[in-house]
């Protein structure tokens, strides 16, 4: 390969890299308020929007759903399913979508968006999984490979206005 070509195959990889990089920071800076998931393992929920500010909680559950409901430069004030509302840095926050398992009892996971359907899984209250979209007040939901559909009453992170899967 000769000099130029090699120059010219690092300079795309690094415009495409910038790109997706860009690309993720701009999902993050829409209107407010959206969902959101934790990116890491560990997130740190700060008091205010600085590292500045002492860490309130820290939060244990990559792809947990968060509403931001505010931003402010590189910092989002999220709340999660239990209502609690603190900082967290942006890099910190996924924009893939995700849900989580509340309300009492088990959830049916059911193979298609139907209460009649095929009942596939249960899932307890606090079981979280990857979002992929909603459709006639059900959403399909998938938890560690295993797919289904469940009552969107049953579900944070989701609203009325989620888009059709």
């Amino acid at each position: 390969m000769t000099a130029l070509r090699l120059i010219a195959v690092l300079v795309l990889t690094l415009v495409g890299a910038s790109t997706i990089a860009f690309s993720e920071a701009r999902a993050q800076d829409r209107d407010v308020p959206y969902w959101a998931t934790l990116r890491y393992d560990e997130v740190y929920m700060r008091v205010g929007p600085s590292q500045e500010y002492k860490i309130e909680w820290v939060y244990k559950r990559e792809g947990l759903p968060v509403k931001v409901v505010r931003v402010r430069e590189g910092w989002r004030l999220i709340q999660d399913h239990e209502g609690t509302q603190g900082w967290v840095a942006r890099s910190q926050l996924n924009p893939k979508l995700g849900a989580i398992v509340i309300g009492e009892g088990l959830a049916d996971m059911r193979a298609s968006p139907s209460a009649s359907s095929a009942l596939r899984w249960r899932a307890e209250p606090g079981v979280i999984g990857e979002l992929i979209g909603c459709r006639d007040n059900f959403c399909e939901i998938d938890v560690a490979g295993r797919s289904g559909w469940v009552a969107q009453d049953r579900l944070w992170g989701v609203d009325e206005t989620e888009p059709e899967g």
